[in-house]
C-alpha cells in the first residue's frame, strides 16, 4: 500500500514562506510527482510537477514564488513557497501525475495565509 505523507504547513503571514514536505513510502523515481492543493469550496488542482529527469512544470498562479524538488532517493520531495498570498490558502497534497492516483491521497497538510 502507497502512502504519502505531507508536512510544513502552517499559519503564516502574507509576504511570509513555508516549505513542504512529502515522504512517499515507495520509490517513484520512474514517475512524474507533483503537489495539489484544495481551498474551501474548490475542487483540486495541480499546483507543481516533477518529473524523474528534474524538469519541472508550474501553473501560472504560483510561478516564480513557489520551488518544486524532490530528494536523490526519489521518494521525498519538497516545495518551497515564498512570497505567500492569502489565495495560496489550503489543503496541499502530494501525489504521483498528474494525473493523480485517486488511492494515494494522505491526510494533507493546512496552509493559512492570514494577518
Amino acid at each position: 500500500q502507497v502512502q504519502f505523507v505531507e508536512s510544513g504547513g502552517g499559519l503564516v503571514q502574507p509576504g511570509g514562506s513555508l516549505r513542504l514536505s512529502c515522504a512517499a513510502s515507495a520509490l517513484f523515481s520512474i514517475y512524474i510527482m507533483g503537489w495539489y492543493r484544495q481551498a474551501p469550496g474548490k475542487q483540486r488542482e495541480l499546483v507543481a510537477r516533477i518529473e524523474s529527469n528534474g524538469a519541472t512544470y508550474y501553473v501560472d498562479a504560483v510561478k516564480g514564488r513557489f520551488t518544486i524538488s524532490r530528494g536523490s532517493a526519489k521518494n521525498t520531495m519538497w516545495l518551497q513557497m515564498n512570497s505567500l498570498k492569502p489565495e495560496d490558502t489550503a489543503v496541499y497534497y502530494c501525489n504521483v501525475g498528474p494525473p493523480p492516483v485517486s488511492a494515494y491521497w494522505g491526510q494533507g497538510t493546512q496552509v493559512t495565509v492570514s494577518s
